[in-house]
């Protein structure tokens, strides 16, 4: 990897951790503090925590589009505005149906399709899967980090202080594009038109999809019933940081040697099976036991194991099973996908758990991880790095392949 793949891959990493952290960092005192507030139920705080997700999936596209005739930066520059405008209507908001908008706006700034094609204009075939494992990782970390310290950021600042740092948070993103990332040269780009059905159709990408959607809204579904159920397994408010930090600490050190090591690169099927197994070993030992704080320690360190894993992985794989001259469709259908994840587990977890039950919920959780285990059994070797394609010298100027989905 050249220095300026290196600078960029860091520099676009710390752009999804900066805005991710925001995001996520709210997961684990939401419901906490909505409990705490008139007007709120559980349904309420699955589609406050989800609204994000149904924004950021419907715009992906258009904010894709919109990159490839304006500029990426540009579009990154606005979406990141957007989304510090909506963490500020949190930040104030008072009525549920405020804080709701300001998390709908927070979703309309939907960068996430933009920068992995950035990622894809500013890196050779060869070395954009290492950038799209960059990218992976740092997003697990940040999602870890955000855990450990909300509890704490919620007692030091509310959570409207959060809303608050969280926009602070986007106005860094910003001159993280405008000064770290690299620029693409300005010349016209030649335009190649892909098919949508080009990444709609391949059974690979399919499965890739689902496993993105079912990851993301489980994690938002784990999180409407969570924070509750660790206050009435005896846990004080004051120490879910140290509960967090251990229990997502410890599923950090799991997921390490099977994403660093060298020792499984020829197993990466084996390795994402796996991870899916024993996401739904963690539903099922949380579920089991909602009441004891034993098993939900032990149910959480066994799922933040495999969601580390499966979030490092997803990203890279996606990149290797698309077309070549596909990749920054397939990353637009990707983020839309997961991001409707979001909005569904949320939304939907919200009504489940309130309607009929934490328990209920968490089978659900278990039903679609194993549905999505079936899914991915199939899947083949992962691999058409450099399929069509040559290596460009990405330390001269060239032509930056958009793609229009």
């Amino acid at each position: 990897m050249s220095a300026l793949e290196l600078r960029a891959s860091l520099a676009l990493a710390s752009i999804f951790g900066l805005r991710l952290f925001g995001l996520f960092i709210i997961l684990p005192v939401f419901a906490l503090y909505a409990e705490a507030l008139p007007g709120w139920n559980l349904t309420l705080v699955g589609i406050a925590l989800g609204a994000y997700g149904l924004t950021q999936a419907l715009l992906q596209i258009p904010f894709g589009w919109a990159s490839d005739r304006l500029g990426r930066k540009p579009v990154m520059v606005f979406g990141l505005l957007v989304f510090a405008a909506g963490s500020v209507v949190c930040a104030v908001a008072e009525a549920p149906w405020a804080l709701i908008l300001g998390r709908t706006i927070q979703g309309a700034g939907a960068i996430s399709g933009v920068a992995i094609a950035m990622t894809a204009d500013l890196t050779r075939p060869s070395q954009r899967t290492k950038a799209m494992a960059i990218i992976g990782s740092t997003i697990g970390v940040v999602i870890a980090a955000s855990f450990m310290v909300a509890p704490a950021l919620k007692d030091a600042l509310g959570v409207p202080g959060i809303f608050a740092a969280t926009a602070a948070m986007a106005v860094v993103a910003i001159a993280v594009v405008a000064w770290a990332v690299p620029a693409l040269p300005a010349r016209r780009a030649v335009r190649e038109r892909v098919p949508l059905s080009a990444v709609l159709g391949d059974p690979e990408l399919l499965r890739l999809y689902l496993g993105i959607f079912a990851l993301h809204a489980i994690l938002m579904a784990l999180f409407v019933v969570v924070p509750l159920a660790l206050v009435r397994a005896g846990l004080p408010v004051a120490s879910h940081s140290a509960f967090y930090l251990a229990a997502v600490g410890a599923g950090f050190v799991f997921m390490l040697p099977f994403v660093a090591s060298r020792r499984f690169a020829g197993h990466e099927r084996a390795v994402f099976l796996g991870a899916v197994a024993v996401l739904a070993l963690g539903l099922a030992v949380t579920a089991t036991g909602l009441g004891s704080l034993a098993f939900l320690s032990i149910g959480l360190v066994i799922f933040f194991a495999a969601f580390n894993v499966l979030e490092a992985k997803l990203p890279a794989l996606v990149s290797k099973a698309a077309p070549g001259a596909a990749r920054g469709a397939a990353g637009g259908v990707y983020s839309s996908v997961q991001f409707l994840g979001i909005f569904v587990g949320g939304a939907a977890g919200g009504a489940i758990a309130q309607h009929v039950g934490p328990g209920a919920l968490l089978a659900a959780c278990f039903t679609l991880t194993a549905l999505w285990f079936v899914s991915a059994w199939p899947m083949g070797r992962m691999g058409r790095e450099g399929e069509h394609e040559h290596e460009d010298n990405i330390g001269e100027p060239r032509e930056p392949r958009a793609i229009n989905p």
